[in-house]
């Protein structure tokens, strides 16, 4: 069993109910092709990390899909918002005896291996990891331990959700390390200059 974890949060593939914000300017298929990009992005950047990696479908686990069962195990969400959802993932984890899990989603193009890699280093010396997005939420959240905290009281997909759980680490004194910002996509101006689908 390997120490590290890291958790993939990704929405079923449906059209109409994926990146919802994007197909307003761009329509439901161009915005189901860009999120087929960005989960592939992701998958390609997690494949060769050495650490477990679960996908966390968000209705149901698909059997053949672009996630290899060799490379990644699969289990599907549990709650009723995102934050009863990821607090769910985070505690099989740690009652599975990993001890230090990240989060991360499907929706930041510029996210690295390498960053990954140094969420995890940074969780050797810190108490919890956070990677802020420039639109106030965060694509990665490490710790390695369970704080409830970190799920409750939050507006998901509001640009306070990053510094309310930066509060969090605060109000239990906890030491953190913030990774540099990154865009998610969500809009269409959060695509980069020349990306097509």
């Amino acid at each position: 069993m390997g120490k590290q974890l890291l958790l993939i949060f990704y929405r079923n593939p449906e059209l109409g109910k994926v990146k919802t914000r994007l197909a307003k300017t761009i329509g439901d298929e161009k915005a189901l092709a860009i999120y087929f990009k960005l989960a592939e992005h992701t998958k390609n950047i997690t494949a060769n990390l050495k650490c477990i990696k679960t996908v966390y479908y968000s209705s149901f686990v698909e059997a053949q899909d672009i996630w290899p069962k060799g490379i990644f195990q699969k289990q599907a969400q549990a709650g009723s918002d995102l934050g009863e959802k990821m607090h769910h993932a985070f505690a099989e984890g740690f009652a599975a005896g990993y001890q230090s899990i990240c989060i991360i989603g499907t929706d930041c193009l510029e996210l690295t291996t390498e960053i990954i890699k140094e969420a995890f280093l940074e969780l050797e010396t810190h108490d919890t990891v956070i990677g802020p997005a420039t639109d106030g939420g965060y694509y990665l959240l490490g710790m390695k331990k369970l704080y409830p905290a970190f799920f409750q009281n939050k507006n998901w997909s509001t640009d306070s959700v990053c510094s309310n759980t930066i509060s969090d680490f605060k109000n239990l004194n906890l030491n953190h390390f913030s990774l540099e910002t990154l865009t998610d996509v969500d809009e269409e101006k959060d695509l980069p200059a020349g990306f097509s689908v």
